[in-house]
């Protein structure tokens, strides 16, 4: 079982990398391989990540109803997390989550492809203090 506190698995610093390069549906397959075998807070912050990461390939994909509510499922999950977990900055993630969700409700299904680019979430590590 894995801390919050604890340095990330390789694994997750890959998934970190395919979720910021934009290759959202193979980072939600390295995830699902980290959050199977956990519980509590880490499973819940892997779980939250994945479905970010799936809401955002169904953005891409044209599926707004299955974008907007991965979102929600993702942040969800993620405010059972520490703000920051594995090295992850699970409060910025939240917030551009969020306010990603709110831009593709404004938006609408018809006009969720004019979503700005800037908004897209990125997953960003923090610094450890030693």
């Amino acid at each position: 079982m894995r801390h919050c506190e604890e340095s990330p698995p390789g694994q997750l610093l890959l998934a970190i990398r395919q979720f910021n390069s934009g290759q959202w549906f193979e980072c939600h397959e390295t995830l699902e391989e980290l959050w199977i075998g956990e519980v509590g807070e880490v499973r819940d912050f892997f779980q939250g990540v994945l479905q970010i990461s799936v809401a955002l390939h169904h953005w891409r994909n044209g599926n707004f109803g299955g974008a907007v509510s991965l979102l929600g499922g993702g942040v969800k999950l993620l405010s059972h997390v520490a703000d920051a977990c594995l090295w992850v900055d699970v409060a910025q993630l939240i917030s551009d989550a969020n306010r990603v969700r709110a831009a593709l409700e404004a938006l609408g299904r018809e006009r969720m492809a004019e979503l700005d680019p800037a908004l897209v979430p990125r997953l960003r590590t923090m610094s450890v203090q030693s």
